[in-house]
């Protein structure tokens, strides 16, 4: 089954952090990497620009807006991602629980579910020859 593990950070406090330590954090994110690579675990996984740069787009009554900024104002925002293949959620919490901005932050674990169209599961990761 696969996860997505959203990797959530305080960019103030990570803005802080002196550039040795944030370049140790990343090397030991790209060492996790390869490990769950060799395990057959990893499908895709990266890290994000800060949530400054983010758009939000709405469409209603056909009309786009596009608003500066993160879609939720919290003080944690989502900083990367690893999509992950799992037995079951426990194995994807342990998988979760390795990925070492965890110390930092917060992982958010959470399974993918299927698009239901006419009363049929629909998995988009088909499409991209990645069976759910």
């Amino acid at each position: 089954m696969k996860y997505i593990c959203q990797i959530y950070l305080d960019e103030e406090s990570m803005g802080a952090m002196p550039t040795p330590e944030v370049e140790a954090l990343n090397l030991e994110h790209h060492h996790y990497d390869d490990e769950l690579m060799r395990g057959g675990q990893l499908l895709a996984t990266g890290a994000l620009s800060p949530s400054s740069s983010t758009s939000c787009v709405r469409v209603r009554g056909g009309k786009v807006t596009v608003t500066d900024g993160p879609f939720a104002e919290t003080k944690e925002q989502v900083a990367g991602f690893f999509l992950i293949e799992a037995r079951d959620l426990n194995e994807a919490i342990q998988i979760g629980s390795r990925i070492p901005s965890a110390r930092l932050g917060t992982v958010e674990v959470r399974a993918l579910a299927p698009l239901v169209i006419g009363g049929k599961d629909y998995w988009c990761m088909d499409r991209l020859g990645m069976r759910a």
